[in-house]
């Protein structure tokens, strides 16, 4: 079991004094399988009175605006998680099988149907579908699904941005890991797999010492439903989730969990500002 102090720190600094913005921030983890928060809090400057509540997805969000004029709007999420391995049994279910199970809730409904972000071009449909008719049953397919995304995609900054879709991202075949995960849902979900997109944190660095702090970065991953609840990987890495992954929120895409949204009153530019600091405390 590792235990994770997290510091987030994010935000905007704008081009002038604009009059007012009005923003959702999803930063805190929530307890889970796998993981227990101990401690969580969110501090906004300017100062801001905010409404907490848990979204349709599941995602702790802080609702808040500010109606004082501002040059930069800075947020500090800090989160002390335990997180504990996780068993990834093998579910050993037949096509008809998953599609009937995946019908009986709208949970796994909803993580069927394709977004914007997630459409994949032919080639990774028809990857999918080489592999799919290949293996024995869906849930070996999918964990080889999401292996071959992984393998298939140079993780590289720079190259692709926050609005970038799955097919845009196959193109350079480059990306950070919001576009391989879209990836690897986009091709999960066109075999008839229920997949969603894991938002979180993931400990860069597997033989960290207690007490030392990393710089990390906001991560994220995919899940599938297998039969039998949700089953975790991590494409962009090529791990199973682990004690070193923390999740913040599922959804369909990047687009229902982003960690900080907003709007702001004014014609000035903004430029997005992120530091993310995790310790292992024990």
């Amino acid at each position: 079991m590792n235990r994770l102090r997290i510091r987030h720190i994010t935000g905007f600094h704008y081009g002038g004094e604009v009059t007012a913005s009005y923003n959702e921030a999803r930063m805190l983890p929530v307890s889970s399988e796998g993981q227990l928060v101990l401690f969580s809090n969110l501090e906004i400057l300017p100062m801001s009175a905010h409404h907490t509540y848990v979204d349709y997805w599941g995602s702790r969000v802080s609702s808040f605006e500010i109606l004082t004029p501002h040059k930069e709007l800075a947020l500090t999420a800090t989160s002390l998680v335990e997180v504990r391995p996780r068993d990834h049994p093998e579910h050993i279910i037949s096509w008809d099988e998953l599609a009937a199970a995946a019908e009986r809730s709208t949970e796994y409904v909803e993580q069927r149907k394709q977004t914007k972000r997630t459409q994949p071009p032919a080639e990774v449909a028809a990857i999918a579908r080489e592999i799919a008719d290949a293996a024995d049953n869906p849930c070996d397919a999918a964990l080889a699904i999401s292996r071959r995304i992984g393998e298939s995609v140079e993780y590289m900054q720079g190259v692709t941005g926050v609005h970038t879709t799955a097919a845009e991202a196959w193109e350079h075949r480059k990306g950070v890991c919001q576009d391989i995960a879209h990836l690897a849902l986009g091709a999960l979900r066109s075999v008839g797999i229920p997949a969603r997109y894991v938002s979180g944190y993931l400990h860069p660095k597997p033989s960290a010492g207690i007490g030392e702090t990393v710089r990390g970065e906001s991560h994220a991953w995919v899940e599938w439903y297998c039969g039998d609840g949700w089953r975790g990987f991590d494409p962009t890495n090529q791990i199973d989730i682990g004690d070193r992954h923390v999740t913040v929120g599922h959804g369909r895409d990047y687009n229902d969990v982003p960690p900080l949204r907003g709007v702001y009153a004014g014609s000035f530019t903004s430029t997005l500002f992120v530091t993310v600091e995790i310790t292992r405390e024990s």
